[in-house]
């Protein structure tokens, strides 16, 4: 080990909890840009997300993980439960983020899993800026440390910044000595192709009604980078006809939306001009599918 080498620490940490308690918007706010896609849609997140923020002698590498649910059978439903269940079996902190004063069945879900998790544990009580009776948070706190084994309880509002800088202070005095795994520059180990995907399958899910969410997918087929321009071809997998025509839309409206909001956005990741190509396909049961799902790039 280098003398530059010593004195750093390193270490993973999941962001785990169930839908739609804002893992990605604080995930997002500790990088301090945009990385997990977000909507107000619940299941947002499918994958782990990797994030990575070095500062100094610290590289902290967070993993976003897809929310827990409960009650779905389908194929990429029981995809994303492993997916999150696997990145808490693996890392060196774990980050529980719980929505305000809430507690569902999935909360507990969750907390009876991490039950035999080693990691130190930090539940985040998120959304605290939403609070109409700042009141009630005292005793929601007390209950919570009498219900659960977890090493910190913090209210934190990951959209307003609040409290951040004191949740990332107790991940750092847990992480290990050790030395970094990424260079200081990088921010995450996913593909530009992968994260393309995502940015179209974000504005979606921003575009569209409840339900049609869940059932699209997307598949970049071209992805070529030149000097000043990027080409991108994406298929938009829906599972009925009827699904394919909600997305197009009135004269192919809502597909050109989405193709204007995913290239501004793609624009701004790579720096550069972006040809994009959107199109829809009915691929039935993809969903539900395990084969089609690996050939999807969903995979551990």
């Amino acid at each position: 080990m280098t003398e530059q080498q010593q004195g750093q620490r390193c270490g993973y940490v999941a962001i785990v909890g169930r839908p739609n308690v804002g893992k990605s918007t604080l995930l997002n706010h500790i990088l301090g840009q945009k990385l997990s896609i977000t909507s107000r849609k619940p299941q947002t997140t499918r994958h782990n997300i990797v994030g990575i923020k070095t500062e100094g002698a610290v590289q902290t590498i967070y993993v976003d993980t897809p929310g827990q649910h409960l009650g779905h059978k389908k194929a990429i439903n029981r995809y994303m439960n492993q997916s999150a269940q696997t990145a808490m079996a693996d890392v060196d902190v774990v980050v529980f983020v719980v929505d305000k004063l809430a507690w569902t069945p999935e909360d507990e879900q969750v907390a009876q899993k991490l039950e035999s998790c080693r990691s130190p544990i930090i539940l985040a009580i998120n959304k605290i800026d939403q609070l109409a009776r700042k009141e009630d948070l005292l005793p929601h706190l007390k209950k919570l440390a009498e219900r659960l084994k977890v090493d910190e309880i913090i209210p934190v509002s990951a959209l307003r910044n609040d409290n951040l800088d004191r949740l990332e202070k107790l991940i750092t005095e847990r992480l290990p000595e050790g030395i970094h795994l990424f260079d200081e520059e990088q921010i995450t180990d996913r593909s530009m192709r992968f994260l393309a995907a995502e940015i179209i399958r974000e504005k979606i899910t921003r575009q569209s009604g409840e339900e049609l969410p869940y059932q699209a997918t997307v598949e970049i087929e071209e992805f070529e980078e030149k000097s000043t321009t990027t080409f991108i071809s994406a298929a938009i997998l829906v599972e009925r006809k009827g699904q394919k025509q909600i997305l197009v839309g009135e004269q192919g409206s809502r597909i050109k939306l989405i193709g204007q909001a995913a290239r501004t956005e793609i624009e701004r990741m790579v720096g550069h001009k972006v040809m994009l190509k959107l199109w829809v396909k009915v691929k039935s049961g993809w969903s539900d599918d395990e084969r089609a799902l690996r050939s999807l790039g969903y995979d551990q």
